[in-house]
């Protein structure tokens, strides 16, 4: 799994289409030579498929909705401060106590588990042993808290680097954590 390109935004960035900043080609030579050869799927967003389409892969999957941020509702495109000075209570329960609390008109934790989930085992269920997933901070973080079998407030401890690589095995029946965070 990797993350997208840096967008630069200081706020809760999910469903809005903003760009990543693609010019560190240095850190995308490295990503790419780290990466094995095999098919790239992506979240629709720009800043997630615009980073897939860089890694230049031989199989391109088509975007993929279900594989996009969470959706902060009403939190989108502002500041965790911003949001606290209205309605301290449930930002701090939704980072906090992540599960079922979720922004206004967004959608909980959980929520965002069962969606990744479904698409993530939809390309396993279609016999995809390796596969680049180009996604988002929430994303990988639903895939780390299901290969280390651990909390969700436990995953967000987790830091995910934009251009990093997260490289997780689903074995038979057991997942793994290869690598979280790598930076190549």
């Amino acid at each position: 799994m990797v993350r997208h390109g840096p967008t630069h935004a200081k706020s809760m960035v999910g469903w809005s289409d903003i760009p990543a900043d693609l010019s560190d080609k240095d850190a995308i030579g490295r990503l790419r030579a780290f990466l094995p050869d095999a098919p790239v799927v992506s979240s629709d967003l720009i800043r997630a498929s615009a980073t897939a389409d860089i890694l230049t892969p031989a199989i391109r999957l088509p975007h993929d909705k279900n594989l996009r941020e969470i959706n902060f509702g009403n939190w989108e495109l502002r500041t965790f401060s911003e949001v606290e000075a209205e309605d301290p209570v449930r930002i701090r329960a939704y980072w906090e106590t992540p599960g079922h609390i979720a922004p206004p008109n967004g959608e909980s934790w959980n929520a965002v588990r069962r969606r990744v989930d479904d698409a993530i085992d939809g390309y396993l269920g279609e016999g995809h042993t390796d596969l680049i997933v180009v996604a988002h901070f929430g994303v990988i973080l639903t895939q780390v808290q299901r290969a280390l079998g651990i909390g969700a407030y436990e995953a967000f401890s987790h830091r995910i680097d934009n251009l990093s690589v997260t490289v997780l095995d689903t074995g038979d029946t057991n997942w793994t954590a290869e690598h979280i965070n790598h930076n190549p």
